[in-house]
Parts: structure tokens; sequence; C-alpha cells
């Protein structure tokens, strides 16, 4: 095992598959010569050469329709849109076009590849840099969504996604690319898609999050042990398809469910989560499902103190448990 950050845990992911697998290869605005935005394939281009580290313009809709393409050709490309902001442009080579082609063709075709995104606020973004944009990915029946919170689970679930036969977008959380680290195996190893984990076990309350939150979440739980309170902190990993049973089986166990994202509340991944506990664990529910989310605004400020205003942190989530645990 070797501690890692979570970008350098994408990027062994990625250099694993490509060593492995001749099909693997990575398109995307600036990730050869400069390795990415984020250096997510820094020196792959040295390692792997042009053929399949491939900078291309700055168009997201041809990065998309290219990656498309490729997968029906019977290759597996990881396509990287540089901002979640900018990613608009490939919806409909993704939402209209890829999370079809299985069900359009009778199973004639498949679209094994891979989006990375990186989204999400606390990293002073602005308006067009820090958007939240998995409440549209996950109304798409067809595609696959993972958003992992910490470096194992990143790496674990990218080389699942890699190797999946069906269109996956991998969702980044930026400010966990250099500020989360954790132990990764340095053997190769998948997580599958589709399940959620335990991060913490409780009895009181189950906290159900994903991406940077859950890091609060924990802090939050641990906190409220001096007030007697125990948390369960669900990770969902996968949003699409959701855990379901993962998900009741610890709200019905503790009672209580409190949800927590950065994206706005309205329509989001907790809408979802709560209509499930609602309809599947009424009657094991000790209190209303509540939600923690980020402001129904059209996007996040630049200033510092509204930026914090938007996002969720620690002394939110443990004011909404001690509220919950009130009950």
């Amino acid at each position: 095992m070797t501690v890692k950050s979570t970008i350098e845990a994408i990027r062994e992911a990625m250099r694993e598959e490509l060593a492995a697998d001749p099909r693997v290869m990575v398109l995307g605005e600036d990730v050869g010569t400069r390795g990415g935005v984020f250096l997510a394939t820094q020196n792959f281009i040295e390692e792997f050469g042009e053929h399949r580290i491939i900078d291309t313009p700055l168009a997201e809709c041809s990065i998309a329709g290219v990656t498309l393409g490729l997968s029906f050709k019977g290759l597996r490309p990881i396509a990287e849109i540089q901002f979640s902001d900018f990613w608009w442009y490939a919806a409909n080579q993704l939402v209209g076009e890829a999370s079809r082609v299985h069900y359009g063709t009778n199973g004639y075709l498949s679209a094994p590849f891979v989006v990375r995104i990186p989204y999400g606020g606390g990293v002073r973004g602005g308006l067009f840099h820090s958007q939240y944009i998995e409440s549209y990915l996950y109304n798409t029946p067809g595609l696959k969504v993972i958003a992992p919170s910490n470096p194992y689970d990143a790496k674990g679930l990218l080389k699942s996604a890699i190797r999946d036969d069906n269109p996956v977008i991998f969702l980044e959380h930026k400010k966990t690319y250099r500020a989360v680290r954790g132990e990764v195996p340095d053997t190769s190893y998948t997580i599958p898609i589709g399940k959620a984990e335990v991060k913490r076990p409780g009895e009181d309350i189950t906290l159900i999050s994903y991406g940077l939150a859950i890091h609060y979440g924990m802090e939050a739980a641990m906190l409220l042990e001096d007030e007697d309170v125990s948390v369960e902190v669900l990770d969902l990993r996968t949003l699409r398809p959701l855990d379901n049973e993962t998900i009741l089986e610890s709200v019905k166990r503790t009672g209580k469910a409190l949800i927590v994202h950065e994206a706005s509340i309205t329509g989001g991944v907790g809408a979802e989560v709560s209509a499930i506990i609602a309809e599947e664990a009424f009657e094991y529910l000790d209190a209303p499902v509540s939600r923690l989310c980020g402001p129904d605004l059209p996007a996040m400020a630049f200033a510092p103190t509204l930026e914090d205003g938007f996002m969720v942190n620690t002394q939110k989530i443990s004011d909404a448990l001690l509220k919950l645990a009130a009950y």
C-alpha cells in the first residue's frame, strides 16, 4: 500500500489500463504534451505515444462524438472534459446518442467508453469552473455515473469503468484531487460499479453523500460523538445505478436519514434517494427524511464568502444532524 492523492490514483488507474489493454486510449484538450490541466495524464504521451494520447481541439462536442465513434470500432477511449462547465457542448453526443446506442440497436452496438469530468466548488473557480452537473446526467437512462470521494475508490472504480461495456461518466471533485490522500494498493484491483460503502458505522442516523462532502460528513459524525449521537456515513460512490439495497438496509437500522450534496437541492440526487427511502422504508422512519444541499442559485460565486456560503461544510452538517437527532 502507498499513500497517494486522488489525482495520483486516477493517473495510476489509467496508466495501468493503457499498459494492459492496447484498445485503451486517451483524448481531450491538453492531455498530451501538457499532461492535462490537472496533470492527470502527465508523461502519458512519452510513454504511450501520440496515437494513443491525443490532444484535441477545444471542441467538447467533437471530443464526445469522436469518443463514441472510437467505441463503435472496438476501442475503449477515455475522454477528458477539462471542466464540468464545458460538458454542455458534449451533451447531445452523451445524452442524446451514447446513452441510447445499446437499446436502439437491440444490443448490436455497445459504447464502452469513459468520460472523465472534474466538477465542484471550493477551489475559487467562480461561475464557469465550478458547476455541479450530476443531476442532469443522473436523469439519463443508459449512462452510468460514478462520483468517488477518495483515492482508493477513484482508482478501483475508474479501472472498472474503463473495462465496462457501457458509457460511463466519471465525476471527479476538483478539491479532492490533492487535498484528499489515502492508502492505495500497489497491485491492480477493481471496485464494482453500483455498490455503495459504509465508511463509518453508526446506530442513530444515516448520513448519505458522495464526493467531497463525504469528508465533511465524516468530520461531523466524529463531532457528534460528544453529543452521544452515533452517525453512520454511507458513501454512494456510484450515482447511477444507485445501490438501493445498501441505502435501505442502513436507514431501516438507524431510522433516520440525512442526505448531503453540494449540488442544488431541487431535482438533485438527494431527491431521488429521499423518494426511495419514503417509498420503501417509511415504516422504519423515526423522523422525516432530511436533505442538506446547495442552494437553488444559477452558479457558484467567485467571492470567497459567497462560495463558502454555497458549499456544505462540517458545521452545517453537524447542525443538520443535531436537528434530526432531536426528533
